[in-house]
């Protein structure tokens, strides 16, 4: 990073942690063990978007249940003092322990196994050695594979923020929800986009265009492409079967975006925040359900059941109960991370031994 004109105050802090090992047991995607980290079953052209049947949505919702695990099980241990790093092998090997494989690892020679973007990175940091301090926030993107790929991240405070960061917070997670609630059979995909910017329009806030949403099952990323600004001219309607990640990337200030040299790392132009939510939905006959999200009928039933072991204990004891300005972020979207080259950045960044 020599030479390198920083948008903000964020610094990475080298050398990189060795490469973590996955055992030979786990089952592999295609771009894990290749030099490239090239995915040939991504390369084939896409005839449309895919419809899964009953078995492979089966899989779906097992895949984005471990991811849910590994995802609140990382962000218990954000605290000011622990390093990105510690927290990818917190990741890592949650992960392992469910005998998936962590999907970026290696996709396109990403180093690690969970994106890890602070501060004014807007997506696909790198953990280094940088310890997160109080006032930070940190956006942990998780995903996994067994055989099948889930997909989901989200924004996290370390200690006490400001306002403004929460604020930023909040709507990007609004923002999210409120898309998720218009999608079922029939809705355009553009819809999504104008929702989004519904949300975020009145908060004076941009919308990243760079990055989109995908499609997401044995792929890590495939058709369609969802965009999360307003306007867009996205063909095609959502279908029964069709899985997807819906992933706003909020900033406080300009929409426009820089990529650190290690060809991942994407900053904000002008150094101030982003946040980011996602979630993998799938489209039902009726409507849409968040794959990446516990039961709701689950937590309601549990909730019923703690309810009447209150009761009865009580009856036992006998006692009383931002707006984006025009010509800002117009560059080609790209499909979540980016697969179109390799990031050739990454070699040059040093690597300790010690794992």
């Amino acid at each position: 990073m020599r030479n390198y004109q920083f948008t903000g105050p964020l610094r990475p802090v080298y050398p990189l942690s060795e490469k973590r090992l996955v055992p030979p047991h786990i089952a592999r995607p295609d771009y894990a063990d290749h030099p490239q980290g090239f995915s040939a079953c991504e390369a084939v052209r896409e005839k449309g978007v895919k419809i899964l049947t009953k078995e492979e949505i089966a899989k779906m919702r097992y895949v984005c249940k471990l991811a849910r695990e590994v995802l609140d099980l990382t962000a218990s241990h954000i605290k000011p003092g622990i390093t990105t790093d510690e927290l990818d092998a917190i990741c890592h090997q949650a992960c392992v322990d469910r005998n998936s494989y962590p999907s970026p690892l290696n996709y396109a020679k990403f180093p690690k196994s969970v994106c890890t973007s602070v501060n004014e990175c807007i997506c696909h940091g790198i953990p280094d050695q940088r310890p997160l301090v109080e006032g930070d926030i940190i956006n942990l993107d998780v995903s996994l594979c067994e055989c099948f790929h889930a997909d989901l991240n989200a924004t996290y405070p370390v200690g006490k923020i400001d306002q403004e960061s929460q604020d930023l917070i909040d709507t990007t997670r609004k923002s999210m929800e409120e898309a998720i609630a218009i999608c079922k059979p029939g809705v355009p995909y553009r819809e999504i986009g104008n929702k989004i910017e519904e949300i975020v329009r009145p908060k004076g806030y941009s919308i990243v265009r760079r990055y989109t949403g995908h499609g997401v099952h044995n792929l890590f990323h495939c058709q369609p492409n969802v965009v999360h600004y307003g306007g867009s001219k996205m063909p095609g309607k959502m279908e029964a079967g069709q899985v997807f990640t819906i992933e706003p990337m909020i900033n406080l200030g300009t929409a426009n975006l820089d990529h650190w040299r290690d060809d991942w790392t994407a900053v904000t132009m002008d150094g101030r925040r982003s946040a980011q939510f996602e979630e993998t939905i799938l489209i039902t006959e009726t409507g849409v359900e968040i794959l990446t999200r516990p039961p709701t009928s689950s937590s309601s039933s549990h909730n019923k059941k703690k309810k009447k072991k209150s009761k009865s204990k009580t009856a036992v004891g006998g006692g009383s109960g931002g707006v984006s300005t025009p010509g800002e972020g117009d560059e080609t979207p790209e499909v979540g991370t980016p697969t179109g080259e390799v990031a050739d950045g990454v070699e040059g960044l040093e690597v300790d031994g010690s794992s």
